[in-house]
């Protein structure tokens, strides 16, 4: 390996004009993330107001502080090695997905059970602990997993995280208010993908946010009598130790592994998913340090009480459109940091508008959908789709649940005659929905193979998915062995269908001259002949050459 030159090992910029774009359009992400799980653990779970202010955000801000420190430094240092000034941090704050599911799948079930918010509690720091535990041996099995799946998979399935769980809930929340949100969102629009500047270079995020609450409270959607109680409870919460509360947790382990383990699968394959998403923007970091961070992060969180585990963010791309680079994220981790630990969530919760906060997630939603197209071949279209489609599943059959939760009643108890009856295919949906990110990764690889005509590597992940449908981390509603034998067969009887069309000796698709450079069709080849670092749909060597001093995986 060549000695990095006296170019590539200059120090980039600590702070840019864009860093000071992205932290506001970032910060107001993390603002709104910390906001909702609070009124989770406060308002689903009970958890007294003092512990979730004192004791879960400061704990949270902890891990949030640590782990933006440490994206910073691994940005910091591909820009020095690759010589480039454009590299942009991952960003890093808590998962979206973990806060509903560790309330309504593991904290709100143990609080109804028992009656009591702190064993809920701390059957949430168990589950966080256990989190970590999978994701950090994830980091061993992550890299190999990236090097053979087919980049339109991994993307695919980023995007129906991006579309249902990130774009969805804030899209609602707008149009339920519309005429404070599309002003704001118009001014994310424009700044962030068209590009516009305003006089005097004024960050977008923090004009977008100015506008809403002015329209919010100038029209009367705030309330100044909150401002004045929340004003009044501001308290520093100092993190501390919670080791009794997760050790209590510990104690019945069994029933937090049915969804921790699929969880930490999902988490370790969302992270595939976005250092891939970052290293089609030009940036690729070492999947490896990605997964240890993230899991170290739901460990040492789950240690301080925090029960909802932190994660490497979707949307790095995004952040670097808006001009986001190596220290947009550390700045935005310092400053929740300290609104943490002095309690100014709940006054921040009076001050600032929803409607004017939650455009930013739409517009991450809408730059990871645009991405997965843009940087796949055409014709591996359909397999982007494909993998989109389980996510699409699973965020359509949990609005079932908690629209019949809210009614007093479960899909069980009306039956899934009554649910066609209505035109809802809910057992299927449900189904398809079980393990959606794994599930989607699969099918969406699947489909690459088809359509490159390596069937012999589409079988091979037919058979993955039969082997993750016979344990129930796709498909099924609990981990356990054979859970859905229909699932295991039909994938069984895919693998057959493969492999009977390797059987006609038909020619691979040959790729298009126009399309990016996404190798999936040198498949085989990469994994049999060679010993570089290509895979199905890898990155080009020139898209490969900022790590070459020192990120490989």
């Amino acid at each position: 390996m060549s000695t990095p030159s006296t170019a590539a090992s200059a120090a980039p910029p600590f702070w840019t004009r864009g860093d000071l774009n992205a932290s506001f359009g970032f910060g107001i992400n993390m603002l709104v993330n910390v906001l909702v799980l609070s009124g989770l653990a406060a308002g689903v779970v009970k958890i007294p107001a003092d512990d979730v202010f004192g004791t879960i955000l400061p704990g949270l801000g902890i891990g949030l502080l640590v782990g933006n420190v440490f994206y910073f430094w691994l940005a910091r240092r591909m820009a020095m090695q690759s010589g480039r000034d454009d590299v942009t941090a991952m960003p890093y704050g808590p998962s979206v997905p973990h806060m509903f599911i560790v309330t309504f799948v593991v904290m709100l079930p143990t609080y109804l059970a028992t009656k009591d918010p702190i064993a809920a509690w701390s059957a949430g720091l168990a589950w966080a602990f256990i989190i970590g535990i999978i994701i950090l041996i994830g980091a061993f099995v992550g890299p190999a997993v990236r090097k053979y799946t087919p980049r339109a998979a991994l993307l695919g399935t980023l995007a129906g995280i991006s579309v249902t769980f990130i774009a969805m809930n804030p899209a609602a929340n707008m149009w339920s208010t519309l005429w404070v949100a599309l002003p704001v969102f118009a001014i994310i629009f424009v700044g962030f993908v068209s590009g516009v500047r305003l006089p005097g270079n004024m960050p977008i995020g923090l004009a977008a946010l100015l506008v809403g609450s002015a329209i919010a409270w100038t029209g009367g959607f705030m309330d100044t009598a909150k401002v004045s109680d929340a004003a009044s409870s501001i308290a520093v919460g100092l993190p501390s130790l919670n080791f009794d509360r997760l050790f209590d947790g510990l104690k019945d382990i069994s029933p937090l592994l049915a969804t921790a383990i699929p969880l930490g699968i999902y988490n370790f394959t969302e992270a595939m998913s976005n250092v891939e998403s970052a290293a089609t923007a030009g940036d690729d970091y070492n999947l490896r340090a990605i997964l240890v961070a993230d899991g170290s992060g739901a460990i040492v969180g789950s240690a301080l009480g925090c029960p909802f585990p932190p994660a490497v963010y979707v949307g790095q791309p995004g952040w670097k459109q808006a001009g986001g680079r190596i220290s947009y994220s550390l700045v935005t981790g310092v400053a929740i940091f300290l609104f943490c630990l002095l309690g100014l969530f709940p006054l921040l919760d009076a001050i600032l508008p929803v409607p004017a906060i939650v455009p930013v997630l739409l517009y991450i939603g809408l730059v990871i959908g645009a991405q997965s197209f843009r940087e796949v071949p055409k014709a591996h279209y359909a397999a982007v789709v494909l993998a989109l489609v389980p996510n699409i599943a699973a965020w359509g059959a949990g609005q079932i649940d908690n629209a019949l939760a809210a009614a007093g009643t479960s899909a069980g108890d009306v039956g899934p005659q009554a649910l066609a009856g209505a035109g809802l295919v809910y057992d299927g949906l449900k189904t398809l929905g079980e393990g959606a990110v794994l599930a989607g990764m699969i099918l969406g690889a699947v489909a690459v193979f088809l359509i490159d005509r390596k069937f012999l590597w589409a079988a091979g992940y037919a058979l993955f998915g039969a082997l993750m449908s016979s344990i129930g981390l796709i498909h099924g509603e609990k981990v356990h062995v054979f859970t859905n034998g229909d699932a295991v067969l039909g994938y069984v009887f895919l693998a057959v269908v493969c492999a009977g069309f390797h059987l006609l000796r038909l020619p691979v698709r040959e790729p298009d001259p126009a399309d990016p450079v996404d190798v999936a069709d040198h498949a085989a080849a990469a994994a049999t002949t060679t010993p570089a670092r290509r895979r199905p749909g890898s990155r080009s060597p020139k898209a490969d050459a900022p790590i070459a001093a020192g990120a490989a995986d």
